[in-house]
């Protein structure tokens, strides 16, 4: 009983200091518009970013795969479990991400948990942006190597790190960042990055989860710069955003695929994901590429919300893509303002400690959203703090 005691204590402490969470789910599909409690909400939480999660296309192929396949992968993909949709999908990977190959993993977290250990190892040196998701942080933790943290998009103090820390022969520094932030919306400098890889011979590790799909027409952040996918550079990405479906890949050279694949323990002991997953997200990349309205439209809105927002002096930090946060003065005050919109119809959850240092709402826009419901939600902050 002690120990459950601990327990209580600790979450009563969390409900005092408004940090207690509670779990919301869905009674409908995804969507811009999500029933929940019995009430239809404009929805502003999702990273479905394209749309693509309910679309008919994918959902067909989800169905179509389960004839052949069945549901569940049985084992590791290195055991047996994976199918030839699963071979189909990394390839289409590759292709749409320019490398020389791919591999499907189970989720963003598990990705970045995995593969960073087999990147960088004892008297390795990672080098890791201070927003980084926590996903890249427990992976920095998980590996054997010394971590050092740089501030926020601070090219200077990276610079300064790698040059002051010179490694014996043999060892590598791994330089690690989201390309795009996804409590703040904003890009990684990937042209600077770059650069310093260059300079001191490091690795350049990617987490593209916000930006496939997003930028550089939908093929992510090297695009968006206009930067070829070098053998150096390791590129992982996620199918649950922008692509509508779920599970992860990294894509890069042959030979670091290669290492990864005989390394990365959340590869090697997860079972692989149902063969109707990978299904669906081989349909959700030929959409994506062949429907450029799709993202044309995310744009439009996401520039219509912006402009709206900043037209009305909201603080939304250094935000440059479908990702706007509105910076708050304290938790409270984004408890409330959440809470106000929920109850006008609007669903905006309040982010706050330990996941980002200053509280906001997290507006995500999608191309799903009409520019009426864009409307309705800047009309109604202004009603309700007016």
């Amino acid at each position: 009983m002690v120990r459950y005691r601990v327990f209580n204590e600790r979450l009563e402490k969390l409900r005092l200091n408004n940090l207690s969470r509670t779990i919301r789910d869905r009674a409908s599909s995804q969507g811009p518009v999500i029933r929940m409690d019995d009430r239809d909400l404009i929805n502003f939480a999702s990273n479905d970013y394209l749309g693509l999660a309910n679309h008919p296309d994918v959902k067909d192929s989800a169905r179509e795969s389960l004839d052949t396949f069945g549901f569940g992968g049985g084992a590791s993909r290195l055991l047996g479990g994976g199918t030839a949709l699963h071979r189909n999908l990394e390839e289409k990977i590759a292709r749409f991400k320019g490398t020389e190959t791919a591999l499907v993993l189970g989720s963003g977290y598990s990705a970045n948990a995995g593969i960073i250990p087999a990147l960088a190892g004892e008297g390795d040196l990672l080098l890791s942006d201070e927003r980084n998701h926590a996903s890249i942080v427990d992976g920095c933790r998980l590996s054997r190597a010394e971590t050092l943290v740089y501030r926020h998009r601070d090219m200077t103090r990276l610079e300064e790190l790698i040059s002051s820390s010179p490694l014996s022969a043999g060892h590598r520094y791994v330089i690690v960042t989201d390309t795009v932030f996804s409590m703040d919306g904003d890009i990684a400098p990937l042209y600077i990055l770059c650069e310093i890889c260059l300079k001191h011979g490091a690795l350049l590790y990617l987490d593209d989860a916000h930006g496939t799909g997003v930028l550089g027409g939908g093929k992510g952040a090297l695009a968006h710069f206009d930067i070829l996918p070098e053998p150096w550079i390791i590129q992982m990405g996620t199918f649950s955003k922008a692509l509508g479906s779920y599970g992860a890949f990294v894509a890069g050279s042959s030979e670091v695929v290669d290492w990864i694949t005989n390394t990365s323990r959340s590869l090697i002991f997860s079972t692989t994901l149902p063969s109707c997953v990978a299904a669906a997200s081989s349909k959700a990349i030929e959409l994506a590429e062949s429907t450029p309205q799709l993202l044309e439209r995310l744009w439009d809105n996401r520039n219509l919300a912006f402009a709206l927002l900043k037209g009305k002096g909201y603080d939304t930090g250094e935000s440059e893509t479908p990702i706007i946060p509105l910076k708050m003065n304290s938790i409270e005050d984004a408890l409330h303002l959440s809470q106000r919109l929920y109850e006008e119809g609007i669903y905006v959850p309040a982010i706050r400690p330990p996941t980002v240092k200053e509280p906001r709402l997290r507006i995500t826009v999608t191309a799903a959203h009409a520019k009426e419901h864009i409307r309705t939600l800047v009309e109604t902050l202004e009603e309700i703090q007016g």
